[in-house]
């Protein structure tokens, strides 16, 4: 069973920066296109970043450039590094695969961000 655990985030001020995590259980993250997302409060969730297996990223207008997803194989772990974060980038964070994947693994408790002076 495909288990993923979503981890980093916190209260940060505008400016700020962190680091989530999205540990996985059941598969291999090398072997697979992964991605984040996020869901604000009364909003759908939506896509933050993808990264496929041969490292290719692609990301939200709203974040490109400040966000950077990447994995560690030998850990089998997801990370978005989060750069100039704005009170707009408050959420609950999530990893899965990417929206154009035929198969959606079961969500996580996700990691709240919440950006505020």
């Amino acid at each position: 069973q495909v288990q993923l655990v979503e981890s980093g985030g916190g209260l940060v001020q505008p400016g700020g920066s962190l680091r989530l995590s999205c540990a996985a259980s059941g598969i291999s993250v090398r072997n697979y296109d992964m991605a984040w997302y996020r869901q604000a409060p009364g909003k759908q969730r939506e896509f933050v970043a993808t990264i496929t297996t041969g490292w290719t990223t692609t990301y939200l207008d709203s974040v490109k450039g400040r966000f950077t997803i990447s994995r560690d194989k030998n850990k089998n772990t997801v990370y978005l590094q989060m750069n100039s974060l704005k009170p707009e980038d408050t959420a609950a964070y999530f990893c899965n695969r990417p929206p154009y994947s035929t198969t959606l693994y079961s969500w996580g408790q996700g990691t709240q961000v919440t950006v505020s002076s």
